[in-house]
């Protein structure tokens, strides 16, 4: 009896140790996105600045949406020199910059966008409905929305120079 109970004990283990395994050797950032190469869900928001922008008024511009949080630490920090460098590079081109912070303080992300000096538009998500509708699970995540509204590219984690010129390039 007690050969039984290690038995069925050790077969109960396995799967879990299996499960554990597959999960340390899957990389999180290539989860695929059932958004990409679909019309990407349409967004209207009240920027920092007080001004208002949405996804239709933006049609037959290429953007960048980023989310983002002033406590997600480092890679929001390390990738918002880079978001700004793009868009002063690429705003003449038409490309066009979101950022959305989600699940933060009003003064908090004020002093993120102060501190890295950020010029093109911010907004919250006060109630999540554009995280949501993106199917964002953490920050950061960015999409890479084509001209005609598709969503082009979505990249988990922060981003580097060298994808965010790829991805902008591929869309221009």
């Amino acid at each position: 009896m007690a050969t039984w109970k290690k038995l069925s004990l050790l077969l109960s283990i396995i799967p879990i140790l299996l499960l554990l395994a597959y999960g340390f050797k899957t990389n999180p950032r290539e989860v695929p996105s059932p958004l990409v190469g679909r019309q990407a869900p349409p967004f209207a928001m009240t920027m920092f600045d007080g001004s208002s922008n949405s996804l239709e008024a933006l049609r037959g511009k290429p953007v960048v949406l980023n989310f983002w949080a002033s406590w997600c630490f480092p890679a929001c920090y390390e990738e918002a020199p880079y978001l700004e460098a793009a868009w002063q590079a690429y705003r003449d081109r038409g490309l066009i910059v979101i950022g959305v912070d989600i699940q933060d303080r009003d003064a908090d992300a004020k002093a993120f966008i102060e501190r890295f000096k950020l010029s093109f538009p911010n907004a919250p998500d006060p109630q999540g409905k554009i995280t949501i509708d993106y199917g964002v699970y953490g920050v950061p995540e960015t999409f890479f929305i084509k001209r005609d509204g598709t969503i082009h590219y979505k990249h988990v984690g922060a981003l580097d120079a060298k994808v965010l010129k790829a991805k902008i390039d591929e869309m221009l």
